[in-house]
Order: structure tokens, then C-alpha cells, then sequence
């Protein structure tokens, strides 16, 4: 008898590469020309990232430049939660905090879960542990078809698929 094949999705995030990121988009917005004079920063707020200017307009400016270098570091845009993308004004300035999410919110797991269910191919097995999903069958060509089916499902979150036994 054949024994069972699994992989997990996971949700994770290189912290270096989001620091590299952070760092390279504080560099050029010290060096833009557009930006002298405006008062726009990037840095870190505990765990939080903190994007800061004289208007919002510069405010969504400095957010764009901090997109662009998490895009060539290879990080998922869906991995940056800002909320509405609206700049907060705070007193002379205006403030915008995002978020690096990291983990399968059990809403999101459940989605991919019942994605599989669905859609996916007879046999195959999902078990949500903690912030990842575990999905087993006894055939690799299963789990092979359910790996194309996530990467074209539709979900807040940037999936990665490790553990592959």
C-alpha cells in the first residue's frame, strides 16, 4: 500500500528582505528630488511600518516607491496589509501605517480548505494546524492539481507551499 504525500501552505515573509525593502525605499526617498521639502519617511513602528509626509498624495507616493522595492525583493504585495490606504492626518502631517502579515488566518485556511473540497480532486485531505494548511493525498499527481488550483484561487494572502512529502 502506498503511503500518503503532503505538503503545507503557509503564509510567510522573509524579514531581512522586507528590511532591505524598507531600507532602500528610505534611501531613495532621501535622494528623490520630488520628495525634498515634504518631509516623507519610511520606518519601522514596532512591528508595523510607518509612512510619513506633509500631504497624503506624498504620503501614497512614498507607499508606491515602498511596493516597488518589495516587488523586485520578490515579496507579495498581498503580504503588505495598509487597511484602507488612506492617509491619516496628525497634526501637520499625514500618517499612513501598514502591516506585514505573516500566518493563515483561520478565515483564510478554511477558504482554501473548502476550495479543495470542492473543486479539487477526490481523496485529497485538508487539516488546518495553527496558522498553515495541511493537505495529504496518497497520489503526488493530486496534490500536484491541487497546488495549480491554490495558486489560482483568489485569497487575501500570499501562499507558499513547503514540506512537500
Amino acid at each position: 500500500m502506498a503511503s500518503e504525500s503532503s505538503f503545507d501552505v503557509v503564509s510567510k515573509v522573509d524579514r531581512q528582505e522586507v528590511d532591505n525593502a524598507l531600507n532602500q525605499a528610505a534611501k531613495e526617498i532621501l535622494q528623490r528630488y520630488d520628495f525634498k521639502g515634504v518631509g516623507a519617511s519610511i520606518t519601522w513602528s514596532g512591528e508595523k511600518v510607518l509612512m510619513v509626509a506633509n500631504s497624503s498624495e506624498r504620503v501614497l507616493a512614498v507607499l508606491d516607491v515602498f511596493q516597488s522595492k518589495l516587488i523586485k525583493r520578490g515579496i507579495s504585495l498581498k503580504s503588505l496589509d495598509t487597511g484602507d490606504d488612506e492617509p491619516k492626518p496628525s497634526g501637520k502631517e499625514y500618517r499612513l501605517e501598514g502591516l506585514i502579515k505573516e500566518g493563515l488566518s483561520t478565515e483564510v485556511a478554511k477558504k482554501l480548505a473548502k476550495i479543495v473540497r470542492d473543486e479539487g480532486p477526490k481523496g485529497v485531505k485538508t487539516q488546518i494546524q495553527g496558522d498553515e494548511l495541511r493537505v495529504s493525498a496518497k497520489s503526488r499527481d493530486d496534490l500536484q492539481a491541487v497546488i495549480a488550483l491554490l495558486k489560482g484561487a483568489d485569497v487575501d494572502a500570499a501562499l507558499q507551499f513547503v514540506n512537500y512529502r
